[in-house]
């Protein structure tokens, strides 16, 4: 891992990322706190450790109209905190996860961040600004990477606040072994396409259809070559696995058989009031066991 070695104990830069030293002892050795990791300063030298398994940026896109909605979803209360909470706090839990990007609209940026300090206390957090298309916030977030840290990076949908960090650690250890993996689940119902009226045209053999979700994890180098590519080409995409199929790599799939839809309707939102509470009840009935 880096080591960094600065010549006082005053804010300190470690590959490139500011971090303050902070004083938790009066010893000669002093333990302190400096980005995600934690080291001991020796006289006027410095080490900095940061978990080996800290090798996720996690990219959580917020930059959204929510013009189905008629109002932001992200900031709309979902079980006493806003959507856009409970998908910042999923990540900051896992410990694989190193840092965080948050692309929001210019008008949300001091909102958002007021909700990761909330949500997300101690872990590294940039919030920027999005462009006018989800492929566009993406590549913002993308050029803020610190390709010394991040060896893998998720892009997260905010809307989908049902995440949870099992979830999470599945899907990067998919990424880990194919250096690309997603977040899905296979399409249950009878699927038909149809015409600019709204009438059936004909059925879709639904064997082998999945739904995308988030998150969507690949190796850093991998997802900026293939989103290079689309900005090159000034093409557009919904989603990075069609980024990075466009340079025919291939993209495991994790079967992700938690709840994760994202919220698009003002009846999601109901929904996922009441898988929250569900889960608090599961997790009560654990704890009293």
């Amino acid at each position: 891992m880096p080591t960094g070695i600065v010549a006082d104990i005053g804010p300190c830069v470690w590959v490139g990322r500011p971090g303050v030293v902070q004083i938790l002892g009066d010893t000669s050795e002093v333990v302190y706190v400096c980005g995600c990791g934690t080291g001991r300063l020796t006289g006027l030298r410095v080490q900095i450790e940061i978990p080996l398994n800290a090798m996720l940026t996690a990219i959580i896109v917020a930059a959204g109209s929510s013009r189905r909605m008629g109002f932001d979803k992200l900031f709309a209360d979902l079980h006493g905190k806003p959507v856009l909470w409970h998908s910042i706090a999923a990540f900051a839990k896992c410990e694989e996860v190193a840092d965080l990007v948050l692309v929001t609209r210019a008008e949300n940026l001091k909102q958002v961040e007021s909700l990761v300090a909330d949500a997300a206390p101690g872990k590294q957090c940039r919030v920027v600004v999005g462009g006018a298309e989800r492929h566009l916030s993406v590549w913002g977030g993308l050029q803020t990477l610190d390709l010394a840290v991040s060896k893998f990076v998720a892009v997260h949908d905010g809307a989908r606040p049902l995440i949870t960090p099992d979830s999470i650690r599945a899907c990067l250890a998919l990424a880990e072994r194919d250096g690309a993996a997603c977040c899905a689940s296979p399409i249950p119902d009878t699927v038909k396409r149809v015409d600019l009226d709204s009438v059936v045209t004909e059925s879709v053999d639904r064997v082998g259809l999945w739904a995308m979700q988030t998150p969507q994890i690949f190796e850093s180098s991998l997802i900026l070559q293939a989103y290079a590519a689309i900005i090159t080409r000034s093409d557009m995409v919904t989603d990075e696995v069609s980024a990075v199929q466009k340079l025919g790599r291939r993209v495991a799939l994790y079967n992700n058989e938690e709840w994760n839809f994202k919220i698009t309707f003002r009846r999601d939102m109901e929904m996922a009031e009441h898988v929250l509470k569900l889960r608090d009840e599961a997790a009560l009935k654990g704890t009293e066991q």
